[in-house]
């Protein structure tokens, strides 16, 4: 049988951050008000799109994998904030890259990177790609309404990518589960896309809904009950987990999350107080931070989870592999920002205070 490992990972932040400082200029908001009932401090405004985000994550992963673009078999991109949908960014990512390959995007919002990582574990299983790139990338701060504190204060922009490999030792993903639970899906949306009435000035109104209190509830439930599933494919039992590496929502969320799987809160990685939710990126980066910090160690056994509009859910039980460092360095870059968060926001910021107001 044939298992995919990571081998390369790389994550772009762009560098303008907006802290809760920031956020207390315009809104009726502060620091102590944000902080302890999300664990965020400040999260990153993009000056480039989405593509140009993934394409800086990919050409990191690839370097730390020893590989070029034109050594991957198929790229898959997740994000629910594309610059184009006609046609996908994964193409835009392809050309950055000088990839030849199937390249395509996919939406499963929060999470969305694991459903992209269990597509390319099916390929690598099925034989048909051995290498293949699989990246998070977001740009929510396009979707935010200013004006609203419950959401405005959460989100962040940002990209991570991983490749994984064929490999005959038993290790990378050994299981995954995925489902969606469609009662859900109107209690975390953003009203864009062809239902919109594209003759009406008000459809450029759109932005994240969000009801915070269900989506705690069935996002503990969902995440919990697929994290037992995967350790129960393997006949692993919690405590043999070494690292939990959540989607970074809600620190409130991740610390209930453990506590009700019994898991030791000491062995959940938490990095959102830098970046806020950024989606289907949050995991990737969280698994570049780690890395980083020294937290993943060879043969470890990572469990991840997350959850996200739909109500999607997905949980992955990985064992890493040998190296825990790049074999290359890239020196891809974002072009230079001139402007601070506040400034990257300030025409947002305007447009929905002026909205409220009219």
């Amino acid at each position: 049988m044939q298992y995919a490992t990571i081998t390369g990972w790389g994550k772009c932040v762009p560098p303008a951050t907006l802290t809760n400082d920031d956020l207390a200029t315009f809104m009726e908001t502060s620091d102590e008000w944000i902080k302890p009932r999300t664990g965020i401090s400040q999260r990153h405004i993009s000056h480039v799109d989405t593509s140009e985000l993934a394409s800086v994550a990919a050409k990191r992963a690839l370097a730390a994998a020893g590989l070029e673009g034109s050594d991957i078999d198929m790229i898959i991109l997740a994000t629910a904030t594309p610059d184009t949908l006609i046609p996908n960014i994964a193409s835009t990512v392809q050309a950055n890259i000088g990839a030849n390959c199937a390249a395509f995007d996919i939406n499963a919002a929060c999470s969305g990177f694991l459903y992209a990582l269990s597509l390319a574990t099916g390929q690598i299983r099925s034989g048909s790609a051995r290498k293949v790139l699989v990246i998070g990338a977001e740009r929510l701060s396009f979707f935010i309404d200013w004006s609203r504190r419950e959401t405005a204060v959460l989100f962040g922009d940002g990209a991570g990518a991983v490749v994984v490999e064929a490999t005959d030792k038993v290790e990378g993903v050994l299981s995954y589960e995925l489902n969606n639970d469609p009662e859900g899906r109107e209690i975390l949306k953003a009203s864009f896309g062809s239902g919109m009435d594209r003759y009406s000035a008000d459809s450029l109104d759109f932005f994240i809904q969000f009801d915070g209190r269900e989506i705690f509830k069935r996002a503990i439930q969902g995440m919990a009950n697929l994290s037992a599933k995967v350790l129960e494919n393997c006949d692993m039992d919690k405590d043999q987990v070494d690292l939990v590496i959540p989607h970074q929502a809600n620190e409130r969320i991740i610390d209930t999350l453990v506590h009700k799987m019994k898991i030791d809160p000491t062995k959940a990685f938490v990095n959102i107080a830098n970046y806020g939710n950024t989606s289907a990126a949050t995991i990737p980066i969280a698994i570049c931070d780690a890395l980083e910090q020294d937290l993943i160690k060879p043969g470890q056994h990572i469990l991840s989870c997350a959850f996200g509009a739909g109500l999607t859910s997905a949980a992955i039980l990985l064992k890493w592999g040998e190296r825990i460092t790049p074999i290359n360095e890239s020196d891809a870059e974002l072009p230079p920002c001139d402007q601070t968060g506040l400034e990257l926001i300030k025409r947002a910021v305007d447009y929905f205070y002026r909205h409220q107001n009219s």
